[in-house]
This record gives C-alpha cells, sequence and structure tokens, in this order.
C-alpha cells in the first residue's frame, strides 16, 4: 500500500540526520578545544649532599645505651654458633660490642670509634662486619673519610646514597627519614656484604639486623631484648 505521507517522512529523516552531524561537531570541537592532559608529576631533584648530611645528623645515637641482643652466626660449611651479647654505645661514634655462647664463654670483642674497629688479640676477624656495615647494624649513617660521595636516588621511598671506597669498591646505604634499612658494599658491580635491619618501635637502634658475607658464605643475626638509655660510659671501655 503505498505511503500517504511521504514528503513528511523525508522530510524528518532529514532533520535526525541533520542534529546527528551537528551533535558530532560540537564532540569534535569539545574535544578540540579541551586541555591536554597534564604531564607525569617530575621526581624532584635530589641534593645528595645536602640529603647525606641531614641522615648522618639524624641517625646519631641518641645519648648512651645499653643493648642487650641474641646472636646467631652461621656458615656454609655448616658451622653454627649463637649466644647473647651486649652493646654500649655513646655519641659521636663509639661503640663496644661483647659476645658471649650459649654457656656464657666470651667469644669476640670489639670496640668501634668512628671508623676504626678495634680487636683484642686472638678476636675471630671475620664473624663482625667491617667497619662501613656494623654501624649500619646499630642504625647509624656513618660514611668513612675514605669514601667518596658517587650520587644518590630516591628508590621506593627511600633514598640511595652512594660512595666509593678507596679499594675501588663501592658502600650503598639506604636511608628513610631518621632510619637506615641498609647497607651493601659492590664489588665489580656485585654486592658481596649486606646488612639489612628491621624497626618494630619508635627507637632508632634496630630490633634486629642481618648480616651477610655473599663472598665468604656467612651470616650474623642479632636480635635485640632490651635497650636502656644509661649514664655515660668509662672511656677504658672503646679500647686504646
Amino acid at each position: 500500500m503505498p505511503d500517504p505521507h511521504p514528503d513528511i517522512r523525508l522530510d524528518h529523516a532529514r532533520r535526525v540526520r541533520r542534529r546527528v552531524a551537528a551533535l558530532g561537531a560540537v564532540t569534535v570541537v569539545a574535544a578540540a578545544c579541551a586541555a591536554p592532559a597534564p604531564p607525569p608529576p617530575v621526581e624532584p631533584a635530589v641534593n645528595v649532599e645536602e640529603r647525606a648530611l641531614v641522615a648522618e645528623a639524624s641517625t646519631q645515637i641518641e645519648g648512651p645505651v645499653r643493648v642487650v641482643f641474641e646472636w646467631s652466626a652461621r656458615e656454609l660449611s655448616g658451622a653454627r654458633l649463637s649466644g647473647a651479647g651486649v652493646t654500649r654505645a655513646e655519641p659521636p661514634y663509639r661503640a663496644r660490642l661483647d659476645l658471649f655462647l650459649d654457656n656464657n664463654e666470651a667469644v669476640a670483642q670489639a670496640a668501634l670509634v668512628g671508623g676504626d674497629l678495634r680487636l683484642p688479640a686472638g678476636t675471630p676477624e671475620d664473624l663482625l662486619p667491617p667497619p662501613h656495615l656494623l654501624w649500619g647494624t646499630l642504625g647509624v649513617f656513618r660514611p668513612g673519610v675514605d669514601q667518596t660521595l658517587l650520587g644518590g636516588e630516591v628508590v621506593e621511598g627511600a633514598l640511595q646514597i652512594r660512595y666509593r671506597l678507596a679499594d675501588a669498591s663501592e658502600i650503598h646505604y639506604r636511608v628513610a627519614g631518621d632510619r637506615v634499612l641498609g647497607v651493601e658494599r659492590l664489588r665489580g658491580g656485585s654486592v658481596v656484604q649486606r646488612v639489612e635491619v628491621e624497626y618494630s618501635d619508635g627507637e632508632r637502634v634496630p630490633s634486629r639486623a642481618v648480616y651477610r658475607d655473599l663472598a665468604g658464605g656467612r651470616e650474623l643475626v642479632i636480635t635485640r631484648t632490651t635497650l636502656e638509655h644509661v649514664e655515660p660510659f668509662p672511656p677504658d671501655i672503646w679500647g686504646s
């Protein structure tokens, strides 16, 4: 049956097409005029030398402290030792460590003054970390005078500060706020020694520290049991 109103329907179809075309044009113009997407945020430049000085000041030992801890050591050969120990430390950079076996026999003694690790005769030299890493087990950022600043960058919210030693190896510190998170020594681009620390309270002294000598196949785990803020120690405990 023929359509009784062909002209009316044709005119309606034309109006619909014009409206669709107009809407498309408005959309294109709006997209063209829209503000471009903002660029991704740029990480601010890090003044590494300044941040290193701040970290050194903020991680210093706060007054004389006496730390009692449990420790365990193991080697790839299967040898294991364990016992208790005590650390006495005071500002600016003095620390004394005494390690005892489970039967209370003294096994190691060391005094750390600045970057000088003083070991009495007969103390195992490979049981404790070197000075660069030993301070890290106490949560102290203390680059030595023999270290040359290479640079640093923010990695996963922590500042990584890199130094070169006189023997061409490198020391990398990870610091967040007033806490040292870890220290690594690298040789030829590979990590040969590492200290990792954990904190469980508001104290700056770590609740747990793990030292790994990857080249020598040794591990030392230190777990804090008590922490006391005490009176200054007699000078003779730091060795000669």
